[in-house]
């Protein structure tokens, strides 16, 4: 008993000596202290939690160096390695998690449409639902600020530049003929069906440094990633008829659509201005096959489509009109594969090939081009912490244009060229609060065709000014190669410029949205020629330059009247330019100063249908009228426009869908026509070029099949 008795104090002494107290105080970046933050020792079972001053207090019988873990909702988990016997008074400053939903986000002259946006302007319905847009892409955007309407062409002219200065992209890959062709007065429309993407990115300016070849804006469009099921569309329209699949297996599945468009019966039926001798046809399919690897996903994305037509346009100069005839067809092909890698890092790489071929006949001119282009992509992504996020990357672009051209007058003639283009690009990052991001990069170009290499910077900033507003600005150099219609005749060129400065307020709540941005864009190295057009004679230079600068304004609301959802958009504009023929600065005629849209829907639960509206207004645009001295001197009057539309479900699965375009019938006026020369009283004549037609009426059966026996196409109208 003797012996025991010492035994048991000095074992009681040991424990007591081995226990090793640990304490500190846990506080916000504003040193408010946190109470109830989890603090423990990896591994063990030895911790507790904060006090309402913040500090803690527990003891360890673990020796050595250990790893002190702190966590609390809301704020990253704090890990800190060291020997126990120096963990105590500690100071613990814990940051925010800048994953959570309120953090500042990056949209400096971006909209995001997509259910998986952080923050959408627009959500995926809307990309085809829009009363004016007849199910084109293309078409719903131009309700956005930022874009100018010019009715007779169709295509995406972005803040005072060319619609050439849009590309397009399809996950992640570039598109090179996204239009399907058309003549003068007829709007063009987007050749790829929206039914097959699931997101849309659309910015104005100040875009990532990953997207070149652009001075103006980049559209991009991301096929869906996975379908949920198996699933049959049929379309029946009154201008022609579509058929859509989706089949879906355990690690893949396929998804196809085709369509086929005749305006001859629709022709029959409404005559317009133009004088049809073979109504616009058109043929395309689509299909897209996805495959699920170990650690990633392979797309393969291909599109087919033939049109034609022949018709006479009246023509001042020509008393029986010109004839214009056209075949088309094109092959698109994509290919992309995303994959994880170890140590967090990611892969993205991909490649597209466009063949398009055009054979023109107008009067006695017959031109034929052919188009092969190739894009090929490689890039890595990797985040090194919630904060900081790097990627870098390299693609090639080549574009082979060949054309033949001849008439009555001369012999057959062959000409064109090769643009090739490398890049690399690399760009970070750095969120350094739930307040305040950056991202900053750059992007190097080599033109062999123009043994050139540029390098444009970019940087975008944002910082959180509430809970549910924001501030941002961005900053970057853009370059982009002149299109055929300059490249075929001459090739002694540089790359044109732009530089884009953008300061951006958001505000998102519950269902609203409201931004206004501010912009400047200087344009430089602008091509220009002494012709009246393009061709072999004309002298080409890149001396040319420009401005547009201006104000964007947009407002969504879902949630303040039931039922009923709607946006406004405003757009000011403020733009000259000094290139091709121009002989002075000035407002080039795709531009108005003053564009409105507004887009409303209303759901009416009784009818089983949703109704829709969408009103368009642009101020007038500038022409050359010879009688009056000057250059651009006159301006068109104003472009009016009221569209509406109705999806009745006939059945769960069954919608019948009408539309019509300009229901009031608004008297547009595209611009004017001249004669060459004048009459024996020295004035000019003219012709007004109105829209082949006032109004378009559609009507369409839309039927799904699908697995579940409930979706329907009503998201998709």
């Amino acid at each position: 008993m003797k012996c025991i008795l010492p035994l048991l104090l000095s074992l009681i002494s040991y424990v007591s000596i081995a226990q090793t107290q640990i304490t500190g105080t846990i506080t916000n970046k504003k040193n408010e202290p946190i109470v109830g933050a989890n603090i423990y020792l990896e591994g063990t079972y030895d911790g507790t939690t904060t006090l309402q001053d913040g500090t803690f207090n527990f003891t360890t019988a673990e020796t050595g160096t250990q790893i002190l873990v702190i966590s609390y909702v809301g704020y990253e988990t704090f890990k800190m390695a060291s020997d126990v016997s120096t963990l105590q008074h500690l100071k613990i400053q814990l940051r925010d998690d800048i994953n959570a939903l309120e953090t500042v986000v990056l949209s400096a002259g971006t909209f995001s449409a997509g259910d998986n946006s952080k923050v959408s302007a627009l959500t995926s319905m809307d990309v085809v639902t829009t009363a004016s847009a007849l199910g084109d892409f293309v078409g719903a955007l131009q309700t956005l600020p930022g874009t100018t309407t010019v009715a007779e062409d169709g295509r995406l002219f972005v803040r005072g530049g060319e619609a050439n200065e849009t590309q397009i992209f399809i996950d992640g890959i570039r598109v090179f003929t996204p239009y399907t062709p058309t003549t003068n007065n007829i709007p063009t429309r987007g050749r790829y069906s929206p039914f097959l993407f699931d997101g849309i990115t659309f910015s104005t300016g100040g875009y990532s440094a990953e997207y070149g070849q652009a001075l103006s804006s980049v559209l991009l469009l991301n096929t869906f990633q996975e379908p949920d099921q198996n699933k049959t569309e049929i379309r029946v329209m009154s201008v022609g008829a579509g058929l859509g699949n989706t089949q879906k297996w355990d690690k893949s599945s396929l998804s196809i659509n085709a369509s086929y468009i005749n305006l001859a019966p629709y022709t029959a039926l409404f005559p317009d201005r133009n004088n049809w001798q073979k109504p616009y046809e058109n043929a395309s399919g689509e299909a897209v096959f996805r495959q699920k690897t170990n650690n990633g996903l392979l797309k393969l994305y291909t599109a087919f489509d033939t049109s034609n037509f022949q018709l006479t346009q009246e023509d001042i100069n020509f008393q029986n009109g010109v004839n214009f005839k056209l075949n088309n067809s094109n092959l698109y092909f994509n290919g992309s594969y995303k994959a994880k890698l170890k140590n967090k890092w990611r892969l993205e790489t991909g490649v597209s090939y466009t063949y398009a071929k055009n054979n023109i006949n107008i009067g006695q001119s017959d031109i034929d081009d052919t188009e092969n282009s190739i894009h090929a992509k490689l890039k890595f992504r990797k985040s090194f912490s919630n904060r900081f996020k790097l990627n870098f990357g390299a693609e090639y672009f080549n574009t082979n244009f060949n054309e033949a051209y001849q008439d009555n007058f001369v012999s057959p003639i062959d000409y064109g060229y090769k643009n090739n283009i490398s890049a690399a690009f690399t760009e970070a990052d750095v969120i350094f609060s739930k307040k305040v991001a950056i991202k900053a990069g750059f992007r190097v170009e080599y033109s062999e065709l123009f043994k050139e290499t540029t390098l444009s910077p970019r940087a975008s900033l944002a910082y959180k000014t509430g809970a549910r507003s924001q501030v941002s600005f961005a900053y970057g150099d853009f370059y982009q190669n002149p299109n055929s219609t300059i490249l075929k005749f001459n090739q002694n060129l540089k790359a044109e410029k732009a530089q884009h400065f953008i300061l951006n307020y958001q505000y998102n709540s519950d269902g609203r949205i409201f931004r206004a941005e501010t912009y400047y864009k200087q344009y430089d190295n602008l091509v220009k020629y002494d012709s009246d057009f393009t061709s072999f004679e004309a002298n080409y230079n890149t001396n040319g330059s420009g401005f547009a600068k201006g104000l964007d304004l947009f407002y969504r609301d879902n949630k303040s009247i039931k039922n009923i959802d709607y946006w406004v958009s405003y757009s000011f504009l403020d733009t000259e330019r000094d290139y091709l023929n121009f002989p002075t600065a000035a407002q080039p005629n795709f531009a108005n100063q003053h564009n409105i849209s507004v887009v409303g829907k209303y759901w009416i639960n009784k009818w089983k249908s949703q109704v829709g509206l969408s009103y368009a207004f642009a101020s007038g645009r500038t022409y050359t009228n010879p009688n009056q001295g000057g250059f651009l001197n006159q301006k068109t009057k104003s472009y009016n426009s009221l569209s509406l539309n109705w999806a009745y479900l006939l059945s769960q699965q069954k919608i019948l869908y009408f539309s019509v375009n300009n229901v009031l019938g608004f008297k547009n006026i595209n611009g004017y026509q001249y004669a060459n020369t004048p009459d024996v009283n020295n004035n000019f004549a003219r012709q007004t070029l109105r829209p082949a037609a006032d109004q378009f009426f559609f009507v369409g059966f839309f039927w799904t099949i699908s697995d579940n026996g409930t979706d329907n196409q009503l998201n998709d109208l």
